[in-house]
Protein backbone atom coordinates (compact mmCIF):
# COMPACT_ATOMS: atom_id res chain seq x y z
CA UNK A 1 0.00 0.00 0.00
CA UNK A 2 0.97 3.63 -0.85
CA UNK A 3 2.04 5.61 2.53
CA UNK A 4 -0.06 8.77 1.52
CA UNK A 5 -1.10 11.03 3.62
CA UNK A 6 -5.15 11.09 4.25
CA UNK A 7 -6.40 15.01 3.98
CA UNK A 8 -9.93 16.19 5.16
CA UNK A 9 -11.97 19.14 4.46
CA UNK A 10 -14.05 20.17 7.61
CA UNK A 11 -16.87 23.12 7.00
CA UNK A 12 -18.82 24.54 9.34
CA UNK A 13 -21.54 26.24 7.33
CA UNK A 14 -24.33 25.48 9.95
CA UNK A 15 -25.15 28.79 10.90
CA UNK A 16 -27.30 31.70 9.19
CA UNK A 17 -24.95 34.42 9.82
CA UNK A 18 -21.85 33.30 6.52
CA UNK A 19 -19.46 35.99 8.92
CA UNK A 20 -18.78 32.65 10.97
CA UNK A 21 -18.52 29.83 8.85
CA UNK A 22 -14.93 28.21 8.93
CA UNK A 23 -12.97 25.38 6.97
CA UNK A 24 -10.53 23.62 7.80
CA UNK A 25 -8.38 21.87 5.92
CA UNK A 26 -6.35 18.95 7.67
CA UNK A 27 -3.57 15.96 7.02
CA UNK A 28 -4.51 13.58 9.62
CA UNK A 29 -1.25 12.19 11.20
CA UNK A 30 -1.17 8.38 10.61
CA UNK A 31 -2.63 7.24 13.93
CA UNK A 32 -5.46 9.42 13.45
CA UNK A 33 -7.13 7.16 10.71
CA UNK A 34 -7.17 4.11 12.76
CA UNK A 35 -9.24 6.43 15.56
CA UNK A 36 -12.69 7.72 16.08
CA UNK A 37 -14.17 10.13 14.20
CA UNK A 38 -15.26 12.04 17.42
CA UNK A 39 -11.03 13.08 17.27
CA UNK A 40 -11.99 15.48 13.62
CA UNK A 41 -14.27 17.07 15.45
CA UNK A 42 -12.45 17.77 19.03
CA UNK A 43 -10.05 19.44 16.79
CA UNK A 44 -12.16 21.44 14.67
CA UNK A 45 -14.05 22.63 17.53
CA UNK A 46 -10.62 23.40 19.83
CA UNK A 47 -9.39 25.40 16.24
CA UNK A 48 -12.66 27.31 15.86
CA UNK A 49 -12.84 28.52 19.10
CA UNK A 50 -9.08 29.45 19.74
CA UNK A 51 -9.68 31.58 16.66
CA UNK A 52 -11.61 35.01 16.84
CA UNK A 53 -14.52 33.25 15.85
CA UNK A 54 -15.01 31.37 18.82
CA UNK A 55 -15.31 35.11 20.50
CA UNK A 56 -18.40 35.39 18.80
CA UNK A 57 -19.76 31.92 18.45
CA UNK A 58 -17.94 29.44 21.02
CA UNK A 59 -18.97 25.86 19.60
CA UNK A 60 -19.67 23.12 22.39
CA UNK A 61 -18.30 19.75 20.93
CA UNK A 62 -21.33 17.72 22.69
CA UNK A 63 -23.88 19.66 20.77
CA UNK A 64 -21.85 19.05 17.59
CA UNK A 65 -21.37 16.14 14.79
CA UNK A 66 -20.35 15.12 11.63
CA UNK A 67 -21.85 14.13 8.50
CA UNK A 68 -20.68 13.75 5.23
CA UNK A 69 -22.25 14.45 1.60
CA UNK A 70 -23.95 10.88 0.16
CA UNK A 71 -25.34 11.06 -2.88
CA UNK A 72 -29.02 9.37 -3.12
CA UNK A 73 -31.26 7.53 -6.15
CA UNK A 74 -31.98 10.99 -7.39
CA UNK A 75 -28.68 12.38 -7.88
CA UNK A 76 -28.98 14.39 -5.28
CA UNK A 77 -26.58 14.97 -2.33
CA UNK A 78 -27.47 14.73 1.11
CA UNK A 79 -25.56 14.50 4.36
CA UNK A 80 -25.21 11.37 6.37
CA UNK A 81 -24.44 11.56 10.02
CA UNK A 82 -21.33 9.87 10.57
CA UNK A 83 -21.34 8.00 14.33
CA UNK A 84 -18.77 9.40 16.72
CA UNK A 85 -16.74 6.06 17.24
CA UNK A 86 -16.45 4.99 13.87
CA UNK A 87 -13.25 3.98 12.23
CA UNK A 88 -11.79 7.57 10.32
CA UNK A 89 -10.50 5.58 7.66
CA UNK A 90 -13.62 3.07 7.28
CA UNK A 91 -16.39 6.08 6.70
CA UNK A 92 -14.28 9.06 5.61
CA UNK A 93 -12.74 9.10 1.95
CA UNK A 94 -9.14 10.52 1.50
CA UNK A 95 -10.03 14.33 0.76
CA UNK A 96 -13.46 14.01 1.51
CA UNK A 97 -15.81 17.23 2.61
CA UNK A 98 -17.11 16.52 5.74
CA UNK A 99 -19.43 19.10 7.51
CA UNK A 100 -19.22 20.21 11.21
CA UNK A 101 -23.36 19.95 12.24
CA UNK A 102 -25.57 21.61 15.51
CA UNK A 103 -27.21 18.24 17.00
CA UNK A 104 -25.38 15.61 19.49
CA UNK A 105 -23.58 13.30 17.71
CA UNK A 106 -24.52 8.91 18.09
CA UNK A 107 -22.86 6.31 18.32
CA UNK A 108 -22.68 2.91 15.93
CA UNK A 109 -24.67 0.99 18.79
CA UNK A 110 -27.06 4.19 18.85
CA UNK A 111 -27.72 4.10 15.42
CA UNK A 112 -28.17 0.31 14.99
CA UNK A 113 -30.92 0.48 17.50
CA UNK A 114 -32.69 3.42 15.54
CA UNK A 115 -32.41 1.14 12.40
CA UNK A 116 -33.74 -1.61 14.10
CA UNK A 117 -36.69 0.22 15.83
CA UNK A 118 -37.67 1.31 11.91
CA UNK A 119 -37.10 -1.89 10.29
CA UNK A 120 -39.43 -3.32 13.16
CA UNK A 121 -41.70 -0.55 12.48
CA UNK A 122 -41.67 -1.53 8.98
CA UNK A 123 -42.04 -5.26 9.52
CA UNK A 124 -45.19 -5.01 11.44
CA UNK A 125 -46.59 -2.46 9.30
CA UNK A 126 -46.68 -4.71 5.74
CA UNK A 127 -47.28 -7.73 8.28
CA UNK A 128 -50.71 -5.67 9.30
CA UNK A 129 -51.04 -4.15 5.40
CA UNK A 130 -51.43 -5.57 1.96
CA UNK A 131 -50.15 -3.98 -1.33
CA UNK A 132 -52.56 -2.75 -3.83
CA UNK A 133 -52.69 -5.70 -6.50
CA UNK A 134 -53.20 -3.06 -9.31
CA UNK A 135 -50.43 -1.81 -11.95
CA UNK A 136 -48.36 1.07 -11.02
CA UNK A 137 -50.34 1.22 -7.54
CA UNK A 138 -47.97 0.71 -4.75
CA UNK A 139 -50.28 1.71 -1.89
CA UNK A 140 -50.95 -0.45 1.01
CA UNK A 141 -54.56 -0.99 3.31
CA UNK A 142 -55.14 -2.98 6.12
CA UNK A 143 -56.33 -6.27 5.05
CA UNK A 144 -59.68 -6.40 4.22
CA UNK A 145 -60.11 -2.56 4.09
CA UNK A 146 -60.87 -0.31 3.88
CA UNK A 147 -59.76 0.51 0.00
CA UNK A 148 -58.34 3.79 -0.71
CA UNK A 149 -58.54 5.67 -4.18
CA UNK A 150 -55.99 4.31 -6.66
CA UNK A 151 -55.06 5.73 -10.25
CA UNK A 152 -53.33 2.73 -11.60
CA UNK A 153 -52.42 1.06 -15.48
CA UNK A 154 -54.92 -1.07 -16.99
CA UNK A 155 -52.54 -3.65 -17.97
CA UNK A 156 -48.57 -4.98 -17.74
CA UNK A 157 -45.19 -2.57 -18.00
CA UNK A 158 -43.35 -3.41 -21.05
CA UNK A 159 -39.35 -3.51 -20.18
CA UNK A 160 -38.19 -3.64 -24.39
CA UNK A 161 -34.12 -2.62 -24.60
CA UNK A 162 -33.58 0.76 -22.43
CA UNK A 163 -37.46 1.92 -22.58
CA UNK A 164 -39.25 1.19 -20.29
CA UNK A 165 -43.40 1.94 -20.16
CA UNK A 166 -47.12 0.43 -19.62
CA UNK A 167 -48.50 -1.16 -22.78
CA UNK A 168 -51.54 0.85 -21.74
CA UNK A 169 -49.82 3.78 -22.77
CA UNK A 170 -47.39 2.81 -25.30
CA UNK A 171 -47.15 6.62 -25.80
CA UNK A 172 -45.69 7.66 -22.89
CA UNK A 173 -42.11 5.64 -22.72
CA UNK A 174 -39.21 6.38 -20.38
CA UNK A 175 -35.61 5.31 -20.02
CA UNK A 176 -35.02 6.27 -16.83
CA UNK A 177 -36.49 3.55 -13.77
CA UNK A 178 -37.36 7.03 -11.63
CA UNK A 179 -39.44 8.27 -14.78
CA UNK A 180 -40.68 5.48 -15.74
CA UNK A 181 -42.75 4.90 -11.44
CA UNK A 182 -43.39 8.78 -11.86
CA UNK A 183 -45.75 7.95 -15.04
CA UNK A 184 -49.46 9.03 -13.81
CA UNK A 185 -51.91 5.70 -14.30
CA UNK A 186 -54.63 6.10 -16.71
CA UNK A 187 -57.09 4.62 -14.43
CA UNK A 188 -58.79 5.91 -11.46
CA UNK A 189 -60.72 3.55 -8.62
CA UNK A 190 -60.45 1.70 -5.45
CA UNK A 191 -57.36 -0.31 -4.45
CA UNK A 192 -57.36 -4.30 -4.83
CA UNK A 193 -55.83 -7.27 -3.16
CA UNK A 194 -57.68 -9.46 -5.39
CA UNK A 195 -54.69 -10.98 -8.31
CA UNK A 196 -55.73 -12.28 -11.63
CA UNK A 197 -54.05 -15.19 -11.62
CA UNK A 198 -53.26 -15.34 -15.15
CA UNK A 199 -52.26 -12.05 -15.90
CA UNK A 200 -48.70 -11.40 -16.28
CA UNK A 201 -46.49 -9.43 -14.91
CA UNK A 202 -44.32 -7.62 -17.17
CA UNK A 203 -43.81 -7.64 -21.05
CA UNK A 204 -40.85 -7.99 -23.26
CA UNK A 205 -39.51 -7.62 -27.11
CA UNK A 206 -41.17 -10.85 -27.48
CA UNK A 207 -44.78 -10.31 -26.51
CA UNK A 208 -44.58 -7.01 -28.76
CA UNK A 209 -43.67 -9.01 -31.50
CA UNK A 210 -45.85 -11.65 -30.67
CA UNK A 211 -48.81 -9.07 -30.82
CA UNK A 212 -47.07 -7.35 -33.94
CA UNK A 213 -47.28 -10.95 -36.25
CA UNK A 214 -50.15 -13.01 -34.26
CA UNK A 215 -47.43 -15.30 -32.80
CA UNK A 216 -48.82 -17.45 -29.54
CA UNK A 217 -48.16 -15.91 -26.53
CA UNK A 218 -46.04 -17.13 -23.71
CA UNK A 219 -47.46 -19.08 -21.13
CA UNK A 220 -45.35 -18.47 -18.18
CA UNK A 221 -42.34 -16.61 -16.91
CA UNK A 222 -39.67 -19.69 -17.32
CA UNK A 223 -40.94 -19.06 -21.29
CA UNK A 224 -40.21 -15.37 -21.23
CA UNK A 225 -37.68 -15.53 -19.75
CA UNK A 226 -36.41 -18.51 -21.98
CA UNK A 227 -37.06 -16.40 -24.95
CA UNK A 228 -35.11 -13.55 -23.44
CA UNK A 229 -31.07 -14.86 -23.34
CA UNK A 230 -30.30 -12.73 -25.82
CA UNK A 231 -30.49 -10.31 -22.88
CA UNK A 232 -33.34 -8.67 -24.72
CA UNK A 233 -35.82 -7.24 -21.75
CA UNK A 234 -34.46 -9.77 -19.47
CA UNK A 235 -35.60 -8.89 -15.82
CA UNK A 236 -32.79 -7.45 -13.40
CA UNK A 237 -32.34 -10.92 -11.63
CA UNK A 238 -31.82 -13.00 -14.61
CA UNK A 239 -29.36 -10.51 -16.32
CA UNK A 240 -27.53 -10.37 -12.91
CA UNK A 241 -27.00 -14.60 -12.60
CA UNK A 242 -25.23 -14.31 -16.03
CA UNK A 243 -23.43 -11.43 -15.08
CA UNK A 244 -22.84 -13.55 -12.18
CA UNK A 245 -21.55 -16.64 -13.89
CA UNK A 246 -19.27 -14.81 -16.16
CA UNK A 247 -17.55 -13.46 -13.01
CA UNK A 248 -17.29 -17.20 -12.06
CA UNK A 249 -20.21 -17.62 -9.69
CA UNK A 250 -21.41 -20.88 -9.58
CA UNK A 251 -25.13 -20.61 -10.57
CA UNK A 252 -25.78 -22.64 -7.75
CA UNK A 253 -24.26 -20.34 -5.33
CA UNK A 254 -26.36 -17.75 -7.01
CA UNK A 255 -29.80 -19.51 -6.40
CA UNK A 256 -29.09 -20.75 -3.07
CA UNK A 257 -28.36 -16.95 -2.34
CA UNK A 258 -31.49 -16.06 -4.28
CA UNK A 259 -34.03 -18.90 -2.53
CA UNK A 260 -32.60 -17.55 0.82
CA UNK A 261 -33.43 -14.48 0.24
CA UNK A 262 -36.96 -14.96 -0.95
CA UNK A 263 -37.92 -16.90 1.75
CA UNK A 264 -36.94 -14.41 4.49
CA UNK A 265 -39.08 -12.29 2.11
CA UNK A 266 -41.91 -14.34 2.33
CA UNK A 267 -41.63 -15.33 6.39
CA UNK A 268 -41.37 -11.35 7.19
CA UNK A 269 -44.16 -9.95 4.63
CA UNK A 270 -47.57 -10.92 4.19
CA UNK A 271 -47.37 -10.77 0.49
CA UNK A 272 -47.80 -13.03 -2.14
CA UNK A 273 -47.44 -10.95 -4.88
CA UNK A 274 -44.17 -12.25 -7.07
CA UNK A 275 -43.59 -8.65 -8.60
CA UNK A 276 -43.19 -7.46 -4.96
CA UNK A 277 -41.33 -10.27 -3.93
CA UNK A 278 -38.76 -9.80 -6.87
CA UNK A 279 -38.08 -6.39 -6.05
CA UNK A 280 -37.68 -6.97 -2.48
CA UNK A 281 -34.70 -9.63 -3.72
CA UNK A 282 -33.20 -6.79 -5.89
CA UNK A 283 -33.55 -4.77 -3.89
CA UNK A 284 -31.57 -6.86 -0.87
CA UNK A 285 -28.96 -8.01 -3.16
CA UNK A 286 -28.57 -4.75 -4.61
CA UNK A 287 -28.05 -3.08 -0.66
CA UNK A 288 -25.32 -6.29 -0.07
CA UNK A 289 -23.13 -5.75 -3.58
CA UNK A 290 -23.40 -2.00 -2.71
CA UNK A 291 -21.69 -2.42 0.75
CA UNK A 292 -19.36 -5.33 -0.78
CA UNK A 293 -17.89 -2.62 -3.51
CA UNK A 294 -17.92 0.65 -0.64
CA UNK A 295 -15.67 -2.06 1.29
CA UNK A 296 -13.38 -2.24 -1.68
CA UNK A 297 -13.40 1.01 -2.18
CA UNK A 298 -12.28 1.62 1.69
CA UNK A 299 -9.76 -1.15 1.39
CA UNK A 300 -8.24 1.00 -1.51
CA UNK A 301 -8.29 3.97 0.26
CA UNK A 302 -6.81 2.70 3.86
CA UNK A 303 -2.99 3.85 4.49
CA UNK A 304 -0.94 1.69 6.65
Amino acid sequence: RFNIAMKVFLYYEDNEKEGLHKTLKMTLPKSWKSGPTSKLLTQFVESYNASSLGKLNTLEEENLHLATNVETETETESLFKLPSDAIIQDVIPDRANVFVCHGPSTTLEEIEAERNKEKQKELEYKKSTVQCTRFGCKKRFPKGGPYPSCQYHLSPPVFHETAKFWSCCPQKKAYDWTDFENIPGCQTGNCTDVKESDQKQFLGGTDLRAKATGDAELKSIADFNKAQLDGEAAPVLDRLERVMIDLGIEKELYDQVVQGIRNKVLEENSTSDEAEILDEIKTAIGEKLKSTMKAIAVEQLRIT
